[in-house]
């Protein structure tokens, strides 16, 4: 059993609540911290669920068109993490 990874998911999800509260506050610093944790959530997220599409054999274009990018954007961004860099074509 990985509890590392479902502890991180764990912490993840926690940490949204405190995002959004904290995202509704009237404190400027607090709020814009909070956009940077998310921001950092969204970008670790992205970058497991294309890892994992890679693992599965899902081709650049599958990944791209569910995330709403070009295949060569989530080439670019993805390739060198995924370590399955292929053709930008598929």
């Amino acid at each position: 059993v990985d509890t590392t990874r479902s502890s991180a998911y764990a912490d993840a999800v926690v940490d949204m609540a405190k995002v959004e509260r904290t995202g509704r506050t009237t404190d400027l610093d607090a709020g814009l911290r909070a956009v940077a944790r998310l921001r950092r959530l969204v970008e670790q997220l992205e970058a497991d669920r294309v890892a994992a599409a890679r693992a599965a054999g899902w081709s650049w274009q599958d990944i791209a068109e569910r995330l709403g990018v070009t295949r060569q954007t989530v080439h670019r961004k993805h390739h060198r993490r995924t370590g399955r860099a292929g053709d930008v074509r598929g």
